[in-house]
């Protein structure tokens, strides 16, 4: 008898522990994305000639931008943080409201963008104070598919803000 009751209670505190384990590792409130889980599976993330320079008096880089290869559902609707690079697109004062995250530093710059699938447009309605171009940001916010065409580039998901902050 006594060996059952402690058997009873050593499984009840380790569901307990089980319970506050899966409490704090979902503490941080946002899943962490990297730009090869924008990709379907079996695709390429970012080829390999849109990583290095390209001459700057060819044709337009919004012309170069490869196709895409199909998006990603899993994340839509959830609340996500995501690395990159911001390329502006509207301001408010000093501050970035709408930009496009990129993966890497000069992609719809200084080389062609990258295929849609690994471009996010992003808006917030604090707007962030960045640096330059060649700051590295994390954003924290609503992430989904959402088709939008900008003059740099085709861009396939969209993230709403919540936080931006130095990476």
């Amino acid at each position: 008898m006594v060996a059952s009751h402690l058997t009873r209670r050593a499984v009840l505190a380790a569901l307990g522990a089980c319970a506050l384990t899966a409490k704090a590792a979902n503490a941080r409130g946002y899943i962490d994305l990297e730009w090869t889980d924008l990709v379907p599976e079996g695709q390429p993330a970012i080829p390999p000639d849109l990583q290095s320079l390209i001459q700057h008096d060819g044709p337009s880089l919004s012309s170069q931008q490869p196709p895409s290869q199909g998006v990603r559902t899993d994340w839509n609707g959830e609340i996500v943080r995501l690395p990159g690079f911001i390329v502006p697109i509207d301001y408010s004062g000093t501050g970035v409201t709408a930009f496009i995250l990129v993966p890497f530093v000069g992609a719809c710059i200084h080389v062609p963008p990258p295929p849609a699938n690994q471009l996010v447009f992003v808006t917030t309605e604090k707007p962030y104070e960045s640096t330059g171009l060649f700051e590295p940001v994390n954003v924290i916010g609503m992430f989904g598919t959402a088709s939008t065409s900008t003059q740099l580039a085709d861009i396939a998901y969209a993230l709403s803000a919540d936080h931006i902050e130095p990476f």
